[in-house]
């Protein structure tokens, strides 16, 4: 099964004439913009701090709903999206941090930060846990639409 993260946004404009961004798959989350461009810059952002805080909360990182007509799809940061990836990987295989560690004869301190959405993680070991999982990381690039 392959993982997306790239989700919908709908942007509205308010009263007070600023651009609005919500995520329909992540109620936290919101930002604005004194223009629609401004707003859709700053998506990434609120959405990347969204997936960060469930991550730190152990709460589940939805799937992206289906993109609806008028909606935005932003995606999440490459590092982010990576060790979200992760996180999911590690929460479907239900283990802890320790039996990771030993597949990766890693210590556990290592593979906190792995999962840490703030610590600047090696792109080789995050792939390489995500392997551990029985998972390969696929890199693909589009358009800007």
């Amino acid at each position: 099964m392959s993982e997306n993260f790239a989700y919908p946004a709908s942007v509205v404009r308010d009263q007070a004439g600023f651009y609005l961004v919500t995520f329909p798959d992540f109620p936290e989350a919101a930002t604005d913009g004194e223009s629609k461009y401004e707003a859709l810059n700053e998506a990434p952002d609120s959405l990347e701090e969204a997936i960060a805080g469930r991550m730190n909360r152990g709460d589940p990182i939805p799937h992206p709903s289906a993109r609806k007509a008028r909606q935005a799809l932003i995606p999440v940061p490459a590092q982010m999206a990576v060790k979200a990836a992760l996180y999911i990987a590690v929460k479907e295989a239900g283990i802890r941090n320790a039996e990771l560690a030993k597949r990766l004869d890693a210590d556990e301190k290592e593979i906190r930060r792995l999962l840490d959405p703030h610590h600047r993680s090696k792109l080789p070991r995050l792939e390489a846990a995500l392997e551990a999982l029985g998972k390969k990381l696929v890199i693909g690039i589009e358009a800007h639409a």
